[in-house]
């Protein structure tokens, strides 16, 4: 262990404890309250210098194109590109697949067959709607006959952001680029700098259509509005840094995007039946991430978090990402305590966490009563490692509370919906009073004229006009 990690694993005594259960002491039962209030509006990709960052780079990209590009990567990256350097040859990645180790080779294809699989059926959910509505004195009559429908179709291209270098997620690659294939997306880009041999494979193994070693902002801003060398795209997925972030949040507008990504988090759900060295290690799978991930304990029980925090110190000491899961535990981590199973639920609703573990007596009957959350992990054989790799839901998810009103990854983020209209002359007469009015309560002559006008044309009338004169 070397001298740093010897130093922060020491400065690691236990999980906070915020203990919100009644009947303690009013004053330090409302700070506490206050506490806990303050990591469930946690927020993420709020950061001026990097939004300051992003702003220039975006603006230098859209100006300047390739050469601006190939300018912040030396800068940033210290790697000297050319344009014709930015695309890696799809025969790359498919010869890093046939070089991989069989063992890893096996894990990957296991995956990915897992979330193709699991994407498959959720896209059979996606389907074009219509509506023939004549009225029922009318059937068969086409003047009468009015249709309504909901169009599906894919986005046309995607790219998805995935980090290079030593912070290489192959599982990412696999699970934001295999639901976009499934749905029928013609193109899918991957970003990834310095990209790894796994990753590469993954990208193979998942379909994506092209691959470019370029990341950071720059890499964002550049398939947002596209140069001579990157194509632009419909819209972009995938995690990255704070810049990374930033910049896809102010691109939003010119392309669709996923989320506004967070590091990443988890709230295990706790009662007296939890074995404690598996809360431990789920918070700890979280906890090495990232200095600043989130892995907070939520349970019932008071005794928990002493023998989870006992627990933890047995499992870090050998951990090869010890320093990170100790800063994240010791700085974001805590051990919530409640009264009792209804405020387990509420409390869970409150966080709204990526990822929900529930290590409780009758685990499914909890998950429904939770409505907030990014994926559910129900009961101990289903750790969120799981959902991580193998277990086929996309892994990409709403972070720092984000799942209050968002959703994971999935078949839908690659299709866009179009309504499509369609009325016979007697249908839009039957609507015209209606059409009318509101458009003239809203101040829109044009609009009721346009309604009119087509009544006036309307054969069926002019007939009935010839005839009444004579």
């Amino acid at each position: 262990m070397s001298d740093t990690t010897a130093a922060t694993a020491e400065q690691f005594a236990g999980l906070r404890v915020l203990d919100l259960r009644a009947g303690g002491e009013a004053e330090r039962l409302a700070e506490l309250q206050g506490r806990w209030r303050g990591l469930c509006e946690r927020s993420f990709g709020l950061d001026g210098d990097a939004d300051a960052a992003a702003k220039a780079i975006i603006a230098h990209v859209r100006t300047e194109g390739d050469e601006a590009i190939i300018e912040l990567t030396e800068r940033f990256e210290s790697r000297r590109l050319t344009a014709a350097d930015f695309e890696v040859p799809m025969g790359k990645a498919r010869a890093a697949l046939e070089a991989l180790d069989a063992p890893t080779r096996a894990a990957l294809e296991a995956a990915a067959e897992r979330v193709r699989r699991f994407h498959a059926v959720q896209a059979q959910a996606l389907v074009s709607t219509g509506q023939i509505a004549p009225p029922e004195s009318a059937a068969g009559d086409e003047r009468a006959t009015e249709y309504l429908a909901s169009r599906v179709a894919p986005l046309q291209r995607v790219a998805v952001y995935a980090p290079g270098g030593t912070a290489a997620y192959p599982s990412s690659v696999l699970h934001a680029a295999i639901p976009a294939k499934v749905v029928g997306v013609a193109e899918v880009v991957l970003l990834t700098p310095r990209p790894s041999p796994v990753v590469l494979a993954a990208a193979a193994l998942a379909g994506v259509d092209r691959v470019f070693q370029i990341g950071g902002a720059q890499a964002i801003a550049a398939v947002a509005f596209g140069t001579a060398t990157l194509p632009r795209v419909d819209k972009i997925v995938g995690p990255g840094n704070a810049y990374v972030t930033a910049a896809k949040r102010l691109v939003f507008g010119r392309c669709d995007i996923d989320s506004i990504a967070g590091p990443s988090e988890i709230l295990v759900v706790a009662d007296a039946s939890a074995d404690p060295a598996l809360v431990a290690a789920d918070l700890i799978s979280q906890a090495e991430h990232d200095v600043q991930a989130s892995p907070v304990l939520l349970c019932s029980d008071p005794s928990l978090p002493a023998r989870v925090d006992a627990a933890l110190h047995q499992q870090l000491a050998d951990l090869p990402r010890r320093a990170i899961a100790i800063a994240a535990l010791r700085d974001q981590g805590a051990a919530v305590i409640v009264d009792d199973r209804a405020a387990l639920a509420r409390e869970a609703d409150a966080y709204a966490p990526e990822h929900l573990e529930l290590l409780v007596d009758s685990p499914a009957e909890l998950a429904a009563q939770i409505h907030r959350a990014g994926a559910i992990f129900v009961g101990p054989w289903t750790p969120e490692a799981a959902g991580d790799y193998t277990a086929g839901p996309s892994h990409v998810l709403p972070t720092a509370g984000g799942a209050r009103f968002s959703s994971p990854v999935g078949c839908w983020d690659f299709v866009r919906y179009t309504s499509v209209l369609e009325l016979g002359p007697k249908a839009l007469r039957a609507q015209a009073d209606a059409i009318t009015t509101l458009a003239r309560a809203e101040g829109l002559e044009g609009h009721a004229r346009a309604v009119e006008q087509r009544l006036r044309t309307d054969p069926v009338n002019v007939q009935a006009k010839v005839g009444g004169a004579a």
